[in-house]
């Protein structure tokens, strides 16, 4: 291996402790994207676990190199203006929906939430999104997600849809991403959601969360089903507390 390209790639990757295992941090990466026509400059990081203590480059790309990383999941967070060090910054833990951010599918609100948030964020003037791989179909999977929407087909709601499947209503674990953002910034945050259950994980984690901003929108025949067994069986919040 090159000795510059590990010297490139030394001071990008920060090494994280994790309950699972280790956390490999890389970043920051400039991402130019395009919001609405105008282009924002994000920085994008990427993460994975692993459960090896890796102690230097060489050892991560050796190990890289010998995994097919494409048939594994990896989440990451794109960060907008100073971070780590303003005052205020606006937080969106966003769960992937295959359908919703890249088909554009009407049946959830998750591409608009996705899209909203990245300009919620830009307009604020700070803030960061974290884009959280294993977290498709509330943790149950994309495959298991289609056999779910055959059930909704069938008049089954999101919630019974999973229950019958064999899994809980919700199986997402926000520890790795709340540990991702303990390293990037110790100051309080307000985080983008409707789900209290994130909230809850974040305070949870002794992590000060200054207040919520509630995201809805994009309600259309095909998820209006969806948007209120949000509210009606798994405690989303309509309205906004800026104080809670």
């Amino acid at each position: 291996m090159e000795q510059k390209v590990v010297s490139i790639l030394d001071d990008k990757i920060k090494h994280i402790g994790s309950e699972k295992g280790e956390i490999y941090l890389v970043g920051p990466i400039q991402l130019p994207i395009n919001l609405d026509g105008e282009t924002a400059i994000f920085h994008w990081y990427c993460w994975l676990l692993c459960k090896e203590d890796l102690t230097d480059i060489e050892g991560i790309i050796h190990k890289l190199s010998s995994v097919n990383l494409a048939e594994m999941q990896q989440s990451s967070v794109l960060v907008y203006g100073d971070f780590e060090k303003a005052e205020d910054a606006y937080i969106r833990m966003h769960s992937i929906c295959h359908t919703g951010d890249i088909f554009g599918s009407k049946r959830c609100d998750c591409g608009f939430q996705l899209h909203q948030s990245l300009k919620m964020i830009v307009d604020h003037g700070t803030g960061a999104l974290f884009y959280l791989a294993n977290h498709e179909g509330r943790g149950i999977g994309l495959f298991s997600k289609a056999m779910a929407y055959l059930l909704q087909e069938r008049g089954y709601d999101t919630v019974e849809a999973n229950l019958n499947l064999g899994f809980v209503d919700d199986a997402r674990n926000y520890g790795d991403a709340i540990r991702v953002l303990r390293a990037l910034r110790e100051k309080q945050v307000k985080l983008i959601t409707n789900n209290p259950k994130k909230l809850d994980a974040m305070r949870s984690a002794g992590l000060e969360v200054a207040g919520r901003i509630t995201l809805w929108g994009d309600v259309s025949e095909y998820n209006e089903n969806y948007l209120q067994t949000k509210v009606n069986r798994s405690g989303h919040l309509l309205s906004g507390c800026p104080n809670e």
